[in-house]
Order: C-alpha cells, then sequence, then structure tokens
C-alpha cells in the first residue's frame, strides 16, 4: 500500500484546484465514461465502458488503497470537472504513468487540463522526487497532444496504426517527461514572467486517462524504497 503521506490531500493551481476523490465522485465518473466522445479519444475499444465497468474503475483507480488519483475541480465554483491519476509507479526506477480525463464537455479548451497536468507533474517530480513520467495518446488528439508540450513531455516514440477510428488507421504516440527536463523549464518560468503568465491550453484527451487514459496500471510495488534512492 502507498503511504497517503507520499501523496497529498490537496494541490492548489490558478484555474483548478485537485483533491482526494470521495465516494460521491462515482456519479460523474458513471457520466463520462459512458459519453462516446471519451471513448474516442480515451479508448482503445470504440464503444464506453459499460456501467460494471465503470464502477470497477472506480473503485480500484480513484478509492483503491493504492491510487494515486486526484479529482480536477474548477477552483472558482468547486464543480468537479475530471480526474487525473498516476499508475505503474515504479519506485526502483522512479517512474510513473499518467492519465487525466476531463469528463465535462463545457470545460475543454480552458486550460483545466493543463494546469492538472503540470500539478500533478511538479509533485512527482519535484516533492515525490522522481526521474520520468510517461503517458500515451492517440495522434488525431492534438488538443492533448499540444496540452502535454506545454507540460514539458516530449513523444519519444509511436506505435504505427494501432488503433481503428473515424474510417482510418492512427498512430498512438509515447511521450514523457524527464525531471531534468522539468527543472530546464521550471527556471525558465521563474526567470521568464511572461513565460509564467502565460495561459495554459486545456485538455480534453487520452494520454493518459485525458481525455487522457492510459494504460492499466499496477500496484505501487516498492514505491517508499524507490523514492528514497531519488530524492
Amino acid at each position: 500500500m502507498v503511504p497517503r503521506s507520499w501523496f497529498p490531500e490537496i494541490l492548489d493551481g490558478r484555474l483548478v484546484t485537485l483533491r482526494r476523490h470521495v465516494p460521491e465522485n462515482l456519479a460523474a465518473f458513471r457520466r463520462w465514461y459512458a459519453d462516446p466522445e471519451i471513448a474516442r479519444l480515451a479508448r482503445y475499444q470504440q464503444t464506453p465502458m459499460r456501467p460494471e465497468e465503470i464502477e470497477r474503475f472506480f473503485a480500484a483507480r480513484a478509492m483503491g488503497p493504492e491510487a494515486l488519483s486526484m479529482a480536477v475541480h474548477e477552483r472558482s465554483t468547486n464543480r468537479l470537472i475530471g480526474t487525473c491519476a498516476f499508475s505503474q509507479l515504479d519506485g526502483d526506477n522512479g517512474s510513473a504513468l499518467y492519465h487525466i480525463t476531463i469528463g465535462e464537455p463545457d470545460a475543454w479548451g480552458h486550460g483545466y487540463g493543463t494546469e492538472a497536468t503540470q500539478l500533478m507533474v511538479d509533485h512527482a517530480l519535484g516533492a515525490l522526487g522522481l526521474h520520468r513520467i510517461a503517458l500515451f495518446v492517440f495522434e488525431f488528439n492534438e488538443r492533448a497532444i499540444r496540452a502535454y508540450r506545454r507540460c514539458g513531455f516530449v513523444v519519444e516514440g509511436r506505435s504505427r496504426e494501432s488503433v481503428w477510428r473515424d474510417g482510418r488507421w492512427w498512430d498512438e504516440l509515447a511521450m514523457s517527461v524527464l525531471d531534468s527536463d522539468w527543472r530546464r523549464a521550471r527556471a525558465a518560468r521563474e526567470s521568464d514572467p511572461a513565460v509564467a503568465g502565460a495561459a495554459p491550453e486545456a485538455v480534453g484527451d487520452r494520454g493518459s486517462e485525458t481525455v487522457a487514459v492510459g494504460r492499466g496500471g499496477g500496484p505501487a510495488n516498492g514505491l517508499l524504497r524507490g523514492l528514497r534512492r531519488w530524492q
């Protein structure tokens, strides 16, 4: 089990606040993951998740004892608009897989997903001292890719024509950000007020779980031991 002290109860940004999930958030998950557009952006299958799949997903990935998942709230209204998480935490090698879903369509395009991603990356590479954060995203999800680039992710590979969508084959991109990338970007933001104040672009993706949903994650075995190596 991952000690809760390793993951915060809250992360505050300018646009969003990230909080631990509560059982009442299941209703939003049921709505989001039954949406065909989110399925198109986030799933290998072209159909939405079934109700029982959503409930299992929520129990394991949002509320489970080893879940490293945060609810994304619009800061100005406190409205729940999405979810973001890490999975496949590898403490020995200082790496994790990132996921985000902005589930409310009217919240797309406002920078919420980008800021949530930056908050999670900052926590993972800063407070937790991880070395590498990875994600996967379909190449047609250009909005998500732009958002990830804004947070320092770079394309490091692709699975060619791995998904059939909208009547044609598309690649799946592998992206990652390293702690060295993150330190350089942070230094640039701190030294240039224009960069620090730039409005982020929103995520409505898969890259993860954004409408970015990534690959399934296993337990964070050895996290405590491995993180101490990287700090």
